[in-house]
């Protein structure tokens, strides 16, 4: 079966963002006097949301409004500096590119707060049709929980197309989070990150993951992907494998 759709992460996969969110963690923390931290200590604590970074980066104990006012502190400076150092990794806009020209439909699911996640996708990837950007948006829980992917595939494949029946409303207990979503008839979605977040969210969701090395999270953090690629010329050639029509693109 031909790939459907593929599911971008976006910091550590499509963008290498770690310069501009450490230095508004660096900018927040100053202000309120605490000490600060290397580049390479903000590349493990990102990827679960800016507040779970905030509160990570601050000392052991602080109070809560503490946390608030270190995060209304970042979010004041990262907004206004977000693009600054933020680049596409090389490759990676002729990737979609090539994609999008294959019929392929793609979409973002990035833990960062949804206003930062548009900005990104919009500054660096004006001309990709993305079917849909999901970030931390107030009701949508965080990867590893695969809703995400449901949201997704509910923008690839038209709402009269899905039987009713494969994506009944979800049980929020936690016995039933991770269940995995069946994909509809006829599609077939692959999950790209760099992270072991993203590998459990498309487990999670039942759907392959390819992981890549380029990103944030040591390849270790990996090891439970379908396929692992150092480069994104091995990421096309991966999806191209999965993908009659990809493979002939190829050529």
């Amino acid at each position: 079966m031909d790939i459907s759709l593929v599911i971008f992460d976006l910091d550590g996969t499509l963008i290498d963002t770690i310069g501009d969110l450490s230095a508004a963690v660096e900018f927040a923390l100053s202000e309120g006097g605490f000490p600060g931290h290397s580049v390479e200590e903000y590349r493990a604590m990102v990827g679960h949301g800016i507040r779970n970074l905030v509160t990570r980066a601050l000392p052991d104990g602080v109070p809560g409004d503490v946390i608030e006012l270190t995060l209304s502190r970042f979010l004041e400076y990262y907004t206004s500096h977000i693009d600054v150092l933020s680049r596409p990794y090389p490759g990676t806009h002729d990737l979609l590119h090539r994609l999008s020209g294959a019929g392929v439909s793609l979409a973002v699911a990035s833990n960062k707060f949804q206003a930062g996640a548009e900005t990104l996708v919009r500054r660096f990837f004006p001309d990709i049709p993305f079917v849909k950007i999901l970030g931390n948006a107030p009701g949508l829980p965080l990867k590893p929980d695969p809703e995400v992917v449901r949201l997704a595939i509910g923008a690839a494949v038209p709402a009269r197309s899905i039987p009713t029946a494969i994506y009944p409303d979800r049980a929020r207990s936690a016995g039933k989070r991770d269940r995995a979503l069946p994909e509809p008839v006829g599609l077939k979605a692959v999950m790209v990150g760099d992270s072991a977040t993203d590998i459990k969210t498309a487990r999670n969701a039942g759907i392959a993951a390819v992981g890549v090395s380029w990103g944030f999270r040591p390849r270790a953090d990996l090891e439970m992907a379908d396929e692992v690629v150092d480069t994104v010329d091995q990421l096309w050639e991966t999806l191209a494998r999965q993908s009659v029509t990809l493979k002939d693109k190829s050529k």
